[in-house]
């Protein structure tokens, strides 16, 4: 472990908590009833989303903040963020009524850029920068050292990290029993590292489960390489926890405190975010499904456990919904799409709707990617159907009435310009 690394202590944690007191809420440690029966576990949520910023993000931002100095204070502070720290960060500007400049990556839902702006007020300017977090951060660290302003670091700084650890101590003061399974979502690294840390002292049987999106694995492929690695290309949809590359420091720390890293599929986790609303009215967004979206891998592990999900956030756009359930059902194997080649006969469609299509399957999108030819050109067509294990025989199908074209849900870049 690095020389920082040791200031992480539970004294230092301690005193973030102290300050933090009036600030943040102490978020309940609530049973799910639904997914307790489901892995026959006892499955309890750390419900960090129901912090007035609707995210852990705060706990670190403002210790961060609170950790200046008088002149430092004056001078403001800047920093980057896909949306959450933003609000974090925000908040703190307006509570000790002080300058803050939010570098954020135009991707970020237009939800969660007028939460920063509500939460700041008249204290913080939004600047949108870059299509990733990182391209955000390396355009504030620019203007920070321009301005000779504070930046204050979503993840990759001692006193964030000690901010976000202070979530350890609530939980174990709130549990009743020990914690056999502690699941915890990472992106940057810097909640991971915290809560870590004092679990390996208070809590050493704990077992430490480190979650992120498969499409953005910075964490996982840095344990696996052990050195801490960018990646270069990232699927930016989970966008609380899509980083091209974790905190050194965190990174250290993660290292030797997780027990595992694991992946999701978006995918699972969009299913998750709806499973969360149907059945328990509980509103996350991506980032904060992830611990719940990875249970499944764990159902034999974790049977007769007592297990902790923490739920980091719910900052979700609610125009994402429709992409959110579209992501869902193709991970299910209930959505396809196709490009399908109509025969130049009359009544070809007619014929594909009645001897191609189950009886409970229906097209959910049709287009003709030859508009000047729509009697005899390739159609892109997207097909909901009931039963997944369909799927070989409906291509088998179209193939010998020859309509098969394309099979395009193993093509991202075709088919998710569609979605």
């Amino acid at each position: 472990m690095t020389t920082e690394t040791q200031y992480i202590t539970l004294e230092n944690v301690k005193k973030a908590a102290s300050l933090l007191r009036d600030v943040v809420l102490e978020t309940p440690l609530q049973k799910n009833q639904y997914l307790s029966e489901k892995y026959e576990a006892n499955i309890v949520f750390k419900r960090e989303d129901l912090q007035e910023v609707r995210s852990y993000k705060i706990r670190g931002a403002y210790h961060k903040i609170s950790s200046l100095t008088g002149e430092e204070l004056e001078q403001g502070v800047v920093c980057a963020s896909a949306g959450n720290h933003a609000q974090g960060v925000a908040f703190s500007c307006k509570a000790k009524k002080i300058k803050g400049v939010i570098f954020m990556p135009t991707t970020t839902p237009n939800q969660k850029i007028e939460q920063v702006k509500m939460f700041g007020g008249d204290y913080v300017e939004v600047v949108l920068n870059g299509d990733t977090y990182d391209d955000a951060s390396y355009a504030a660290t620019d203007y920070c050292k321009e301005k000779k302003m504070s930046f204050v670091h979503p993840f990759h700084d001692i006193k964030v990290i000690e901010g976000q650890a202070t979530i350890a101590l609530e939980i174990l003061a709130q549990s009743k029993t020990p914690v056999d399974y502690l699941f915890l979502p990472v992106g940057g690294g810097g909640l991971a590292a915290g809560v870590s840390s004092i679990f390996k002292e208070l809590s050493p049987n704990t077992k430490i489960i480190g979650v992120e999106p498969k499409g953005a694995p910075s964490m996982s492929v840095s344990i696996i390489n052990g050195f801490n690695t960018k990646i270069d290309n990232i699927d930016k949809f989970i966008d609380g926890a899509s980083v091209q590359k974790v905190g050194d420091l965190n990174f250290e720390i993660c290292k030797e405190n997780l027990d595992e890293m694991v992946t999701v599929h978006e995918g699972k986790v969009c299913q998750t975010i709806l499973d969360l609303y149907n059945k328990n009215a509980i509103v996350v967004e991506p980032a904060g499904a992830l611990t719940t979206a990875v249970l499944g891998q764990f159902s034999t592990e974790i049977k007769g456990k007592n297990v902790v999900c923490l739920i980091s956030g719910s900052n979700n756009d609610i125009t994402r919904t429709e992409e959110i359930k579209e992501r869902a059902l193709l991970h299910s194997g209930h959505k396809h799409y196709f490009i399908i080649k109509f025969p130049q006969r009359a009544g070809a469609l007619l014929e594909f709707l009645n001897d191609i299509l189950g009886p409970n399957d229906d097209i959910t999108h049709f287009e003709y990617s030859k508009k000047h030819n729509r009697n005899s050109g390739p159609a892109i067509v997207g097909l909901e159907i009931s039963n997944p294990r369909d799927l070989d025989g409906l291509i088998l199908k179209m193939k010998t009435k020859n309509f098969f074209g394309e099979y395009l849900n193993d093509k991202p870049d075709l088919f998710q310009v569609l979605i």
